[in-house]
């Protein structure tokens, strides 16, 4: 292999400065020879301490700098036979591979590059050091997955840093940059130094999918970094130098709401909502500059070549204005930007009835990677002119999430369709009516404005929309009131390839309707049709063959062919328009089924004895008359079950009739039933209620050891012991819910101080000795917490220990707390300015005067105040609408009104509201004894006055019902 002038040898010792490998050989020293390089036995070469290396005096100087210094120079040691060093003995190897050209041992791995660069480094081989060079720039430029771990990437910046090779920290902050959203998922996020990572949130790829993500992400790091940024006293500089980079005005308005209580971030919450409010003041159709208010810049959406997600939901503030000012190329000089569009200077007053021409002429970027964008409870965001900028800045979209937008109609829906071809998955969940007729009485019902069908039947103009429906794979209409049969024959049409669709809650559509799309939807796998007319015709078409199409009167029981054969998820609870029968008919033939709703239904025995299926991973069997033991025949069937749902089922606590035992051959006692649970499963979520003790409990123990969620309902009682030790027998627990439970402070202290994880605790009408000790420990992660019925005792001073304890409140929920006073509002807004939801009944005198310090909480979307107080202004409804830009619910009582009455917002002045609920109570004579000067009298409930808004209508209903 050497040439003539390699002919003269030297001996490198190489003594590897680690320890031994545990099972190596005794021997300490091993000689090798490069003559022989391309069979050296590397595995056995490396369990040796020192390596001797007879190697090429002339080609280590010529090809390391390291070498060439030591060897070539006129001093004595030069001319020496043999040199030592010190090295990883693996990395020596790999250079002196490189050296000699050698194809072994010479791949860059994420696992070796910083040894192989130092050792590059440090013996200057110029050649391994471009190698190593370009590998590294490749790995941080590729556009996959992240190749190198986080911990990996920390250390590489810090030795560029400390060897001034500026290469590496730049090409480090490029790659964190990019790979952001995958970085805060990782232990090491908090290690990141603080100017790598001010330097990434800097970077001009910088990729996230909303602010929102952002700003969490350096808040746990300067949560994680305070004592460490003490120590150099600095810290106040490093959170205002980092946190100024996030742009406030585009993060969601609950999370600025939340983050007012934040000591980091409190001054930039506070700034975020007071520019939040400022935008939402502004017509939609103003101009980028009167919306912009001098910083351009904070307006811009952040989208990268990178972006594979846009998250904007619940930003009120976002127009189509500002989404497409983000979409625009961007220049330092705005000036040229604005100068550059005709329309001067971006007037967009014309744009929602124009926006497709306007669009055509503006020069947008396209974002290739975007996949998934979320405008969901974006109210000013006028969608026609949303879909124009998807559709020509989005071409690769297949996910659009928009619940909770009542101007998103079905006519929107074929535009979508038909502009984005792409698309695969549609959510436009929005909230379900209150008013479902197999659950209230209701007593009268008029709508305000006449109904109108969206849709014309489908003519020859559409059959582009229909070809360009092909690709639409999963629907979700939820809670859509506005959806008609005649809606949805079309969406049937333009959309055979349906595999998901979620009608729950579309009261307006048929049973003949449903049967309708079942039966031209013939890929359909996953059908939820809770609270719908699913009915008889529907059970007959998901029971028919795929392939046949006649009458329902014709359809025969055939069963490999039929979707019913083919359904993986099925969830029709409160379908009341199932008659026994069909259930049964239904159940025999779904052999597939992953998850499976029948709660509210007229389910049997029979019908759980005719399910076929083995893959169950969610059953709700919820207020059935089913038995321990078909219960327990389905459950030995199908051992993957992980969600189980059995709340309201009274004959689970009763003895099985002689003549159910003959019909079914079996009989099963609670314990049998929970043994067999614990057995054959492992529980992620369980609701129970009848026949439910801690004597289940521990029969239950091997299956719910990694349980998430537990709802104990009327009928069970898991007592003192049960509830002390529940978290010792599931500490994974994250929601816990109990209703008419006994409990003391010490099971409630228990559940406290070990369940660290759980985010949501209700006691709903429990009874028992608790106080305000039960709360005293500190719960960062709850987020929900509903104390019904069970803290009369409960001061403001007690409200105030609970702000401390359960800091991170977004859902609240406290009824018969008749102690507090308005005093409460206060505590409540300052404690936990974030939340979302407030529900207040017979809390003592907490609307007596007003409600106006409610209004802090500047993100509520669900408000319930009943019974504290009559002190709540008529022209509340429409104040907390205009205040709270993202309320959807409100429920009131006609006591608590100082003037009697509450105005009613029409259509047009309702805001985001999509349901207000006005409860009515009257007097009843409690007391008969006429030796009594006065009878007594109380409040009963009356009756409840409800308004839904819809895409096109708004509809009054009184019911008997307290809703």
């Amino acid at each position: 292999m050497a040439s003539t002038s390699d002919a003269d040898f030297i001996t490198v010792v190489c003594t590897n400065p680690s320890p031994i490998q545990p099972n190596t050989t005794p021997d300490k020293e091993v000689l090798i020879s490069v003559e022989d390089i391309l069979s050296w036995d590397f595995p056995a070469i490396l369990r040796h301490q020192t390596v001797r290396v007879q190697a090429h005096r002339n080609r280590l100087i010529q090809r390391s700098s390291y070498f060439h210094g030591l060897l070539s120079g006129s001093f004595s040691e030069s001319g020496r036979e043999c040199i030592e060093i010190e090295w990883n003995l693996e990395i020596f190897l790999s250079i002196l591979n490189c050296l000699y050209d050698s194809p072994l041992g010479l791949e860059v791995t994420s696992d070796d590059f910083l040894l192989l660069f130092e050792g590059a480094l440090y013996f200057g081989v110029e050649m391994l050091l471009v190698r190593c060079k370009t590998w590294f720039s490749e790995v941080v430029s590729a556009e996959v997955q992240p190749q190198i771990q986080l911990d990996d990437l920390i250390s590489i910046w810090s030795f560029g840093v400390e060897h001034a090779l500026d290469f590496l920290p730049e090409l480090c902050a490029s790659y964190l940059a990019r790979n952001f959203m995958w970085a805060i998922c990782m232990n090491y996020f908090v290690d990141i130094p603080y100017d790598l990572l001010l330097s990434c949130v800097k970077h001009m790829d910088l990729t996230v999918d909303s602010e929102m993500y952002l700003s969490n992400a350096l808040l746990v790091w300067l949560d994680a970094n305070t004592e460490r940024m003490d120590s150099l006293s600095r810290n106040e500089d490093v959170c205002t130098g980092i946190l100024k980079e996030i742009r406030v005005r585009l993060l969601p308005l609950w999370f600025a709401a939340e983050k007012r209580s934040s000591c980091h971030f409190s001054k930039f919450a506070d700034q975020s909502i007071d520019s939040i409010f400022r935008l939402l003041r502004i017509p939609s159709t103003s101009s980028i500059e009167a919306l912009a208010d001098g910083h351009l810049h904070d307006l811009r959406i952040r989208l990268t070549k990178f972006s594979k997600k846009v998250n904007l939901s619940s930003c009120p503030q976002m127009t189509s204005v500002v989404l497409l000012f983000s979409l625009l190329p961007f220049s330092n000089s705005m000036e040229y930007t604005l100068r550059s569009i005709e329309q001067s200077p971006f007037n967009l007053k014309h744009l929602e009835r124009e926006s497709s021409a306007l669009l055509k002429s503006l020069p947008t970027l396209s974002f290739e990677a975007v996949q998934e964008v979320d405008i969901s409870k974006c109210p000013r965001l006028h969608l026609e002119t949303a879909i124009e900028c998807f559709c020509k800045s989005f071409p690769s979209l297949r996910t659009l999430k928009a619940s909770f937008l009542l101007n998103f109609k079905i006519s929107t829906l074929r535009k979508l369709v038909l502009k984005c071809p792409m698309v695969c998955e549609i959510d436009l969940t929005i909230d379900t009516t209150p008013i479902i007729s197999s659950q209230v009485s209701v007593v009268s019902s008029s709508p305000d404005i006449t109904p109108q069908i969206s849709n014309s039947p489908l003519n020859c103009r559409d059959m582009s929309s229909f070809y360009s429906g092909l690709s639409l794979a999963k629907l979700t209409l939820e809670g859509r009131s506005d959806l008609y049969d005649s809606d949805l024959q079309y969406i049937s049409r333009f959309c055979v390839c349906l595999q998901y669709l979620n009608l729950k809650g579309c009261i307006s559509l048929t049973d003949v309707g449903i049967a309708s799309v079942l039966r031209r939807c013939i890929k359909l796998h996953s059908v939820l049709v809770c609270d719908t007319s699913f009915g008889i015709n529907s059970v007959l078409a998901l029971c028919s063959s795929s392939s046949n199409h006649i009458a329902v009167q014709q359809i025969e029981n055939e069963q490999l062919d039929s979707l019913a054969h083919n359904l993986q998820t099925l969830h029709m609870g409160s379908c009341k328009c199932v008659d026994e029968a069909s259930l049964v008919k239904l159940m025999s033939q779904m052999q597939k089924l992953k998850t499976l709703c029948l709660s509210d239904t007229y389910l049997s025995d029979g019908a759980l004895y005719s399910f076929r299926s083995s893959s169950l991973e969610m059953l709700d069997v919820s207020n059935t008359v089913v038995s321990k033991a078909a219960l327990a025949h389905l459950i030995s069937g199908n051992p993957g079950l992980k969600c189980l749902k059995a709340r309201g089922c009274r004959n689970l606590s009763q003895q099985e009739s002689e003549a159910q035992k003959r019909a079914f051959s079996s009989s099963y006692s609670c314990r049998e039933l929970h043994n067999e649970i614990g057995r054959t499963c492992i529980l992620e979520e369980i609701a129970l209620g009848w026949g439910f003790s801690y004597s289940s409990l521990k029969a239950l123990k091997p299956a719910v050891t990694s349980l998430r969620k537990i709802t104990v309902g009327l009928g069970g009682s898991l007592g003192e012991d049960g509830l002390r030790k529940l978290p010792t027998i599931s500490p994974m627990l994250e929601s816990i819910i109990l209703y008419f439970q006994v409990i003391s402070d010490g099971a409630i202290l228990s559940i406290m101080e070990n369940l660290k994880n759980l985010v949501v605790f209700a006691l709903c009408h429990c009874l028992g000795d608790i106080s305000i000790l039960s709360f005293k420990f500190s719960m960062p992660s709850l987020r929900t917490l509903k104390l019904e019925r069970v803290t009369p005792w409960m001061t403001n001073n007690d409200l105030v220990i609970l702000t401390q304890s359960c800091t991170n409140l977004v859902e609240l929920s406290l009824l018969g707390c008749t102690l507090l006073n308005s005093e409460s509002q206060r505590i409540i807004s300052h404690g936990w300015p974030g939340l979302v939801s407030v529900h207040l009944e017979e809390c003592g005198q907490v609307t007596a005067k007003g409600v106006s310090s409610l209004f802090r909480c500047k993100a509520l979307e669900d408000l319930l105040l009943r019974h504290n107080g009559p002190g709540i202004q008529k022209s509340f409804i429409f104040d907390a609408a205009s205040k709270f830009p993202m309320l959807r619910k409100v429920s009131l009582d006609l006591c608590d009104a100082s003037e009697g009455d509450f105005d009613i917002p029409n259509y047009a002045d309702r805001y985001f509201l999509s349901t207000v609920k006005i409860a009515r109570c009257k007097t009843e004579k409690c007391g008969r004894n006429v030796a009594f000067l006065e009878a007594r009298r109380r409040l009963v409930h009356k009756e409840t006055l409800v308004l839904v808004w819809n895409s096109s209508t708004a509809t009054r209903t009184v019911v008997k019902e307290r809703l």
